[in-house]
């Protein structure tokens, strides 16, 4: 059953606009962070890392929660137009594989909208001039900032299903980015989805993981958050009436 769902899902995909927004924002987050380097070099002095800590601020701290928030809106967007909530709620698959296999197709474009991005920021330090060594943390980042993002997914997945609007989960993602910046600034960062991401891409500070009990604290914080979000969902999809 969960195959049959996730195929449907991405046959609703195929000709949709919601590529457009995947290729884009990573696009914008890395013209206006690499030409913020490129204006300030002499102060950004860490080539590689400098350049990350400009494109990373914008892509991990706005654009790249707002993408997911926007890709999980749309996943549920035919679901509440018309009547069809009634129809798939009577379809012969199990609630779970309608929710499990939403989540595993946005698994599969934030992968996507994380490798378009780490090519554009070896494409922007390149044309930069940059010649250093890349980080050795490059390919971490790029695991647990898509670990942390499919937890946001797992949240926002589970508020677009929840509300009929389609800007009322994004704006919610919204302000939970602002409040993820509070908590790791309050250096609560392994305790809340969206700051979870600020961690796990070094977005703020490159510096990574102090300890290895901090990187597995936040393996375990992901994988809680997704497991926890996920049943709650399927929970109310089970016993809540739809409205359609």
């Amino acid at each position: 059953m969960l195959k049959r769902c996730i195929s449907a899902e991405w046959l609703k995909l195929q000709h949709s606009r919601i590529w457009m927004i995947l290729v884009i924002l990573p696009i914008l987050s890395v013209l206006i962070g690499s030409t913020n380097f490129y204006m300030n070099q002499g102060v950004l002095a860490k080539e590689w890392y400098s350049l990350w800590s400009q494109v990373g601020l914008f892509y991990g701290e706005f654009f790249f929660p707002i993408l997911i928030s926007i890709c999980c809106a749309y996943m549920w967007r035919l679901e509440h137009l018309n009547k069809n909530w009634n129809m798939i709620m009577t379809a012969p698959v199990s609630v779970a594989s309608i929710f499990l296999s939403k989540m595993l197709v946005v698994g599969v474009l934030l992968i996507f909208v994380q490798g378009l991005f780490f090519l554009l920021y070896l494409i922007g330090g390149k044309l930069a001039g940059l010649t250093s060594a890349l980080p050795s943390e490059l390919l971490g980042w790029f695991i647990q900032g898509w670990i942390a993002s499919f937890t946001i997914s797992a949240l926002q997945l589970a508020l677009s299903m929840r509300f009929r609007s389609f800007t009322i989960p994004i704006g919610i993602g919204l302000c939970a980015t602002f409040m993820g910046l509070g908590m790791y600034i309050l250096d609560l960062g392994m305790f809340f989805p969206h700051s979870l991401l600020t961690t796990g891409m070094g977005v703020l500070s490159q510096s990574g993981f102090s300890s290895q009990s901090d990187y597995v604290l936040f393996l375990i914080t992901n994988l809680l958050y997704i497991i926890v979000i996920s049943l709650l969902a399927i929970h109310w999809m089970r016993k809540k009436d739809v409205v359609a």
